[in-house]
């Protein structure tokens, strides 16, 4: 396990060459793989994440996570940033490369189309992966669990509006399927499924040798996600490159510059990096299954709308894992627990 993860950058990276390799050779398996879905959810990247996600969940102490309420500064900085920042200065990113600097290579349809994607994306905090950051930044995991599960109750009420008054439409129609499967699917299952792991472990030896065991599984669930995700788009990475790379750009700026934004909030509230560390990784992650999902059904599947949340897509793990590199470098900028 030490060996992956010391050198988890560099298997990403062979998973993003072998995902589009494999996807452009063999096109037809990653269609049917693709087609596995119910209500805009790949079944087989839900069942891998889950993998991910069920070996945090086992560490979960649930007794303890009563007292999280005396430690409100973690769960107050995520809210801030979900809420009343990002979504804003992902549309003003949005507008100002394709509006202003971009405005001579992408007509302006198509820019505005990207806009709104990019919109979508900032409007949708991360539900799922953002449990794998929190466990490659040795967060606390049931702070975590405390912070998606907020984010998420929020997102059922305040998505449409926020998206619908950023993207100057009044029929944002929420993918009530697609939110709701993704929150149990990445949340509540492997919640029980965690807890029921716990109370048949028994005393926490047990439950530390399973760790052990089943924790690699969180890496391998890791990459097999990016040749699919890869695998999944090999074929409109090389159709439209450059496109590719507009889109790109102000997704790395906004992603870079959240996390900034969040974690000298977090080092000037001086709170531990146990949960310094997964809060800004939650402010920072997108859930892009609900963004690509209201993208396709506002503007359409080819649309440069689904076009671009499909490139945030693309760019969140490896960008995600150098956040988490530089988080895990600086432990020693926070006070200890």
């Amino acid at each position: 396990m030490g060996l992956f993860e010391r050198y988890l950058s560099v298997w990403v990276g062979l998973c993003i060459v072998a995902g589009v390799l494999m996807g452009n050779a063999l096109p037809g398996l990653f269609a049917t793989i693709a087609g596995l879905e119910f209500a805009r959810v790949n079944l087989v990247v839900a069942v891998l994440i889950w993998v991910m996600i069920y070996p945090m969940m086992v560490q979960i102490d649930f007794t303890s996570i009563k007292d999280i309420g005396r430690r409100p500064k973690g769960l107050v900085l995520t809210l801030v940033i979900n809420w009343l920042i990002k979504p804003f200065t992902m549309a003003a990113l949005g507008w100002l490369f394709f509006r202003v600097l971009f405005a001579g290579f992408v007509d302006p349809e198509t820019a505005g189309e990207y806009i709104a994607g990019m919109i979508l994306l900032g409007v949708a905090p991360c539900t799922a992966m953002v449990f794998v950051w929190s466990q490659l930044t040795k967060g606390d995991p049931n702070y975590t669990l405390v912070q998606v599960s907020v984010n998420d109750v929020i997102m059922v009420f305040a998505f449409a509006p926020i998206a619908a008054f950023l993207l100057g439409v009044s029929d944002v129609v929420v993918p009530w399927q697609t939110l709701l499967l993704s929150v149990v699917l990445y949340v509540a299952l492997p919640l029980l499924a965690g807890i029921l792991t716990r109370r048949a472990l028994g005393d926490t030896a047990h439950v530390e040798g399973f760790l052990a065991r089943v924790k690699p599984w969180s890496v391998v669930g890791l990459l097999a996600t990016v040749v699919l995700l890869f695998g999944f788009q090999a074929q409109t990475i090389l159709a439209q490159p450059l496109a590719i790379v507009l889109i790109a750009i102000p997704l790395l700026i906004q992603t870079y510059g959240i996390f900034a934004i969040a974690y000298t909030a977090a080092k000037a509230m001086r709170l531990p990096h146990n949960i310094a560390a997964p809060a800004c990784m939650i402010g920072t992650s997108n859930f892009f299954e609900l963004a690509v999902a209201v993208a396709i059904s506002l503007f359409g599947l080819h649309s440069g709308a689904a076009l671009a949340t499909v490139v945030g897509v693309l760019v969140e793990v490896p960008v995600m894992l150098s956040l988490v590199a530089f988080a895990n470098r600086t432990r020693h900028w926070f006070p200890s627990v």
